[in-house]
């Protein structure tokens, strides 16, 4: 016996009618055609809002400067720090302990510029350390230094913080007690330059035979690469003999053992970057606790204490530089 399949019928399927909005129905775009996508009807888009809008229905941005402000809001210090000279290296007793320790010297550190995130996109201080000789500048960065009624600094660094409250007024000395016994900072400077080095010396590399048919080959880093597949050719970033050193290179997680503020000096734990005489970047470190809020707060308005007339020195050098300015001019005009 020969079953049969039950037969579907196709009913039409009731549509609700739709409600009379009194909107008018859209007619299709004009095909135009882009340089990336070819023929479209959607309506070409302006650059600033090309690429990770914020609309409804569409995710956060996750770059640019306010997604990278965001990633960064709980790891930038709350501080700016300072900028010291290495002098070398020492030990003092810490307990029954002997620590060895570096030696850094503060030597004019003065804050010269703030950097606001309405302005500039983030928030930072501008330190300049030291002293240079005038006739070594050009003319904008003395006019630079001439509106701020600061003298020439032989350097400038700017340290990064968190929010509004770690700026400080322009003209401002930082001493030694700026920071804490016992706190943590990170160090950055540039390594000691060794000049040419060999693979050896520069990756650790494990080097050739010593015997068993190898002969003036004993050093050399061996192969540089295959010759099928990837190409013959060099692939980027192989490891090379070259240039060793002399290279930013930050050490974390310093303890602060001394501040002295007679001696300009400040002994930290252990070693930093770079020769004697190096210039070091100071600051809070990032990965431990930051300093309390009661210490930041009591540093900062014993920094605005011994510099009372800040503000007003820093408003008289702006006039005084506009009205130099013109003068410069004027007499630039007439020859």
């Amino acid at each position: 016996m020969q079953l049969r399949l039950p037969i579907l019928v196709a009913l039409p399927r009731v549509t609700p009618a739709r409600p009379d909005t009194g909107r008018r129905l859209l007619l299709p775009l004009t095909p135009t055609r882009g340089i990336k996508y070819g023929w479209a009807t959607a309506p070409p888009r302006s650059k600033p809002r090309r690429f990770n809008q914020v609309n409804s229905g569409l995710p956060t941005p996750t770059t640019g400067p306010a997604a990278a402000l965001k990633r960064r809001e709980n790891t930038t210090p709350h501080r700016a720090g300072v900028l010291a000279i290495k002098k070398g290296m020492t030990s003092m007793f810490v307990g029954k302990a002997r620590v060895p320790c570096t030696v850094l010297q503060l030597d004019q550190v003065q804050v010269v510029a703030n950097k606001t995130r309405a302005r500039h996109g983030y928030w930072a201080v501008q330190v300049g350390h030291g002293a240079k000789n005038p006739r070594g500048l050009t003319g904008p960065l003395l006019g630079y230094y001439e509106a701020k009624g600061i003298a020439p600094k032989a350097a400038l660094h700017e340290f990064k913080v968190r929010d509004e409250e770690g700026l400080l007024p322009v003209g401002v000395q930082l001493q030694p007690d700026w920071f804490r016994v016992g706190q943590y900072v990170d160090a950055r400077a540039q390594s000691r330059g060794m000049g040419f080095a060999g693979g050896m010396k520069r990756h650790g590399f494990a080097g050739q035979e010593a015997s068993h048919g190898n002969s003036l080959n004993h050093r050399t880093i061996g192969t540089t690469g295959p010759s099928q597949g990837s190409g013959s050719r060099v692939l980027p970033g192989k490891k090379m003999p070259g240039r060793m050193g002399f290279e930013h290179v930050t050490v974390q997680n310093l303890k602060v053992l001394k501040v002295d503020n007679e001696l300009g000096v400040v002994l930290v734990s252990g070693p930093v970057p770079g020769p004697k005489g190096r210039v070091i970047q100071l600051q809070d470190s990032k990965k431990r606790k930051a300093p309390s809020k009661p210490f930041r707060e009591s540093a900062v308005e014993l920094v605005k204490e011994r510099h009372p007339d800040a503000e007003a020195k820093l408003q008289q050098a702006r006039e005084m530089h506009m009205e130099l300015r013109e003068e410069r001019r004027a007499h630039n005009a007439e020859l």
